[in-house]
Formats: C-alpha cells, structure tokens, sequence
C-alpha cells in the first residue's frame, strides 16, 4: 500500500473510533482492553507507523507529529472507553464533546495526516 493509502485508511479507521466507543458506553462492555486501545501499537495504523514506513518518511516533520497526535488520541479513546466501561456514560458521552479532548485531538490528528498527504 502506498503512504498515501496508508493514511486514507488511518483517516477512515480513526473516524469510526467515535461509532466504536458509542456502542462501547451504552452496554459498558467491549471486546478490546483498556490497555490494547490505549497503546497507539495496536492498530494498523500504529503499525505502519514504527515498523513498517520506509525510513524517508519516518524523517519527515509530518511523522513526528502524526505520531505525537496518533498517541494521543489512543490514549483519550481509552479514557472515553474506562468511563463507558465504569457505567459513568454522562461522563463518557461529555469526554466525546465536540470541545473535549477526544474530538479535539481526533481533528488534529485528521487535520495532521491531511497535510501530510498534501506535502507528498
């Protein structure tokens, strides 16, 4: 797949993160750990991230903040996925807000791997 596929997938994957934590909060239970979600490892994405992206890429100011952003993102849908998974879903619903830090490290992320698509 080429870096530009690659990202369109990331962009894609990443999106249907906010479907994925809705059907997460409503029952309280999920398939994957906390842990496993909070890793930015995990997923594809992270994947082609440090193991698979060629060494050119991996030089290129957009990686370093894709993977700043990815990270961070794995790490506020765990904390959305803990409160859904406690039964706190007011909680889980209000930390996927449009101004919480979820939706607003999803945008960047996003806005981020747009840029890097467009410095390609």
């Amino acid at each position: 797949m080429s870096i530009t596929d690659e990202i369109n997938s990331a962009i894609s994957a990443h999106g249907q993160w906010k479907q994925k934590l809705r059907k997460i909060i409503d029952p309280g239970e999920s398939e994957y750990t906390i842990t496993h979600v909070e890793s930015d490892k995990n997923c594809s994405f992270g994947k082609w991230l440090y193991e698979r992206i060629s060494p050119e890429h991996k030089n290129s100011p957009q990686y370093a903040r894709a993977v700043e952003l990815h990270a961070q993102f794995h790490k506020e849908a765990a904390k959305v996925m803990s409160l859904g998974m406690r039964g706190e879903k007011e909680a889980a619903n209000k930390a996927m807000g449009l101004t919480a830090a979820f939706s607003q490290t999803s945008a960047a992320l996003t806005k981020e791997l747009n840029n890097w698509k467009g410095s390609l």
